[in-house]
């Protein structure tokens, strides 16, 4: 079963979810036990495909910690916060919470692009 904690303790992501900004960037951080990993990745190439099929949906990518650290972080593009919101509110998606091992972990939260002069540009 798929537990959440939130990456920041003062704005919840059900919070953001009802931002209206886009496009946005979804990051999620995943923490699982190393002998659950296999069922940890089982668990998120199953709801990427769902989410690949959502409206609003640009792309996504998984990346593990190095060094043999159980720590994922997933990075998914989405065209606007209503478009994520739909699609993480999906029964389909939320039906896949329980596939998840049950050590893991998630902290979702939505964030914007931001210029900042002389290296981002916005």
């Amino acid at each position: 079963m798929l537990n959440f904690e939130e990456m920041d303790k003062t704005v919840t992501v059900f919070e953001q979810m009802e931002q209206n900004v886009g496009p946005v960037v979804l990051i999620n951080k995943f923490t699982v036990k190393p002998e659950e990993t296999d069922q940890l990745l089982r668990a998120w190439a199953a709801d990427a495909a769902i989410m690949k099929k959502q409206p609003g949906y640009i792309s996504t990518q998984l990346y593990r910690a190095i060094g043999g650290s159980s720590v994922f972080l997933n990075y998914a593009v989405w065209e606007s916060v209503e478009d994520f919101k739909r699609a993480f509110h999906n029964p389909e998606f939320q039906a896949k919470f329980t596939d998840y091992p049950p050590s893991t972990v998630a902290s979702p939260h939505l964030f914007e692009k931001m210029a900042v002069p002389g290296f981002c540009v916005a």
